[in-house]
């Protein structure tokens, strides 16, 4: 079976996920390209040879030969264009997060499921074969029982003040991901959250009413305390780490580098930085997570990450900010 595809977005996601289906991933034929910049979905199209661009996202759910869609657009539009997926037939990859209320996030998922379509959210670093490792040695009781997780995500640089502005804040944009990571290492539920935070790198970021730097303790329901540490700005390079220290051991990740060389001198000993984008850091994740939502579709398996999936981090993010914002723990009901 091969299933077809239209992309909503082409952005920067939506250029690795178009890029992906049409070169790496087998079984796929991508139709459509759609994006408000109509000149962005046309030169997408273009450089892939992609049949149709277009700037009005409705024209990928009308067209009846489109199977499935990538919603790579704008977060706010993300809960609609669900919806709509959903009650055209479409089967859906969505991008995070689903939306920045539990209240609407409730309603695109109550949409998907009575359309009977799968949905699969990008977390993407549960594909990455770091993070898939670690997940592994806790799993099979390689290291004994799970006790401590700490989870390290840190920017090279933040975002711009425009993006800033619509993007959630840092707790719903960036820690996201580490509170999915938090619930898929764990195998758990968090149950508690208490949240530091303030601004470091940029004053404009606090004028934008958000903050880019925090550090987050959580109480998860097996008994295991995850520590989550973030900032907008690593002058080293992009630094993503995880150490799970447990009755039998511990297992801990590096950051990617361009190259293994280490240079010594009669000075110092000393490597180049680690890859400075997220987008070098996990190409790989972005392509199996595709892939397995291809093959959840076309081969009847197992969706690897839900609309539940997407739901509970918003839960513990809003959960994180109100600890920040009133210096207390915060009780996580999901």
């Amino acid at each position: 079976m091969t299933l077809t595809f239209g992309v909503i977005g082409a952005g920067r996601i939506g250029k690795v996920h178009a890029e992906n289906l049409v070169t790496r991933v087998g079984d796929v034929e991508v139709l459509a390209v759609a994006d408000v910049v109509e000149a962005s979905a046309k030169e997408l199209s273009r450089r892939l040879r992609i049949p149709k661009s277009t700037a009005n996202y409705q024209d990928i759910l009308n067209d009846p030969e489109i199977n499935a869609v990538a919603i790579c657009s704008a977060t706010d539009t993300h809960a609609q264009i669900i919806e709509e997926a959903a009650l055209a037939g479409k089967h859906i990859f969505c991008e995070k997060p689903i939306a920045f209320s539990v209240e609407r996030i409730d309603a695109a998922l109550k949409t998907v499921e009575k359309a009977g379509v799968k949905l699969q959210i990008g977390f993407n670093r549960r594909f990455d074969p770091n993070y898939a490792r670690v997940k592994q040695a806790i799993s099979s009781g390689e290291i004994g029982d799970l006790h401590i997780l700490h989870i390290i995500s840190r920017d090279p640089s933040p975002p711009p003040i425009s993006y800033v502005k619509v993007s959630g804040g840092l707790y719903l944009d960036m820690a996201i991901h580490d509170f999915d990571m938090a619930r898929f290492l764990t195998g758990s539920e968090a149950t508690e959250v208490y949240s530091v935070a303030g601004v470091k790198v940029d004053p404009a970021i606090g004028e934008a009413g958000d903050i880019d730097t925090a550090f987050t303790v959580m109480k998860f329901a097996n008994g295991v305390t995850v520590t989550i540490d973030n900032s907008r700005k690593a002058v080293y390079g992009y630094d993503q780490r995880v150490e799970a220290f447990g009755s039998g051991g511990a297992i801990a990740t590096d950051n990617l580098y361009p190259n293994m060389a280490t240079i010594s001198t009669g000075q110092h000993i000393r490597r180049d930085l680690p890859l400075n984008f997220f987008m070098q850091r996990y190409v790989e994740s972005y392509l199996i997570e595709m892939q397995a939502f291809v093959e959840s579709v076309t081969q009847g398996k197992p969706l690897p990450v839900t609309g539940n999936d997407g739901r509970v981090p918003v839960i513990m993010a809003l959960a994180a900010r109100q600890s920040y914002e009133q210096n207390r723990p915060v009780q996580v009901k999901v």
